[in-house]
């Protein structure tokens, strides 16, 4: 069993004026530029070390495009550093292209949310022998070189879709549940499963819970996923009580489902990311929780440990990095910065919009504004 172990949380207490979205959402951030190009009220760079940044793809998720680049340019710039920050767009061979070109231009360092673990390796290996240190952004690389590893403590992400779906049917003996998780190639995924079974496996033995069965889908594919768990329920005649959904996105698709079956609403589903989307289905009702990881403090540890790195201070990117995640296919500890998720309910909506992570016009409108009222959303 994949685990990982926080020796320490690392705190990023900032003001965030940036809306979050995450893995399956389709809509994007209001501010920053694209393309390296700072948006209005950002600073431009400021000729400091430059930092590479290869992000993994868009097509099931806009976090990466919408959020976590306008952050980590930010961040980066804001330590002094001149950022340059590419997508790969799901592509392997463009992933290892746009990391051998910024090898190539020397970048100081190198910071990969790799789209599996084979192309990290291969790419942090490059580096390595470039001199330049990695850093493995969200997703570590099982059996990879990376100096250090910046993400959310995953397998805490996992206990808290695993408690609340144990909450919601804790009335229910026997109940039936359907496991939807994410991509067998990434290890997050994994990361995530082990937290869920670590409450509810216990469950499931004792017979307090039934499951009926579950699917790692391929590439997080929200579509597959939605066509995978429909399968599973007509092939359980058409019962569930309630589903694990590994993220929003998933959420949202087996949401399509149960809406199709006239189950919405009386079976809970579990999400992550705090996506408009999920927040939404929450609203509504549809959707039971999701897991709100604030991204611009995974963006902002991420700069500083790159930050120390270019100046060559490691005792000062240890200092940081004071968690460890283990990485069993490569028999080594890898020194972390793991941050803490927190459970959304519907009364905590409220939270995730005041700190400004979610604008209120995004999930308001329309049939949800006497929900946002009742919440005092405004």
């Amino acid at each position: 069993m994949r685990r990982t172990k926080t020796l320490a949380l690392f705190a990023a207490a900032a003001s965030v004026t940036i809306a979050l979205a995450g893995c399956g959402a389709n809509t994007e951030a209001p501010s920053a530029g694209s393309s390296g190009t700072p948006a209005a009220g950002q600073q431009p760079a400021t000729g400091g070390a430059k930092v590479g940044v290869v992000l993994p793809e868009t097509a099931t998720s806009a976090r990466w495009e919408g959020f976590d680049k306008p952050m980590i340019e930010e961040a980066l710039r804001a330590a002094g550093l001149d950022p340059d920050v590419q997508n790969a767009q799901g592509d392997v061979q463009k992933f290892s292209t746009l990391a051998d070109g910024m090898i190539a231009q020397g970048v100081k360092v190198l910071i990969i949310a790799s789209i599996n673990s084979e192309v990290g390796n291969a790419v942090a290996t490059k580096a390595r022998n470039a001199g330049i240190p990695t850093i493995d952004y969200d997703r570590l690389n099982l059996g990879g070189s990376s100096d250090y590893y910046v993400s959310f403590d995953n397998e805490k992400v996992g206990e808290l879709q695993g408690q609340a779906l144990a909450d919601a049917l804790k009335e229910k003996p026997g109940a039936q549940v359907i496991e939807i998780e994410g991509a067998p190639t990434d290890n997050n995924a994994t990361l995530f499963y082990n937290g869920q079974q670590r409450v509810l496996g216990p469950l499931y033995t004792s017979g307090a819970l039934k499951l009926v069965q579950k699917q790692a889908i391929d590439n997080w594919d929200n579509q597959k996923g939605g066509a995978t768990f429909e399968q599973i329920l007509t092939g359980n005649g058409g019962k569930v009580d309630g589903v694990v959904a590994a993220n929003d996105g998933l959420a949202g698709a087996i949401i399509t489902v149960l809406k199709k079956n006239g189950l919405n609403g009386s079976v809970p589903v579990t999400g992550q990311d705090a996506t408009a989307d999920g927040l939404k289905n929450i609203l509504r009702g549809d959707q039971y929780m999701t897991v709100f990881k604030p991204i611009k403090e995974e963006a902002d540890a991420a700069a500083k440990l790159a930050a120390a790195l270019a100046k060559g201070d490691k005792a000062a990117a240890d200092a940081i990095a004071t968690g460890t995640a283990r990485d069993d296919k490569g028999g080594r500890d890898v020194k972390s910065v793991l941050l803490t998720p927190q459970t959304v309910l519907k009364a905590d909506i409220k939270k995730v919009v005041d700190q400004g992570y979610v604008k209120a016009a995004e999930i308001c409108a329309g049939d949800l504004q006497p929900a946002c009222a009742e919440l005092g959303i405004q």
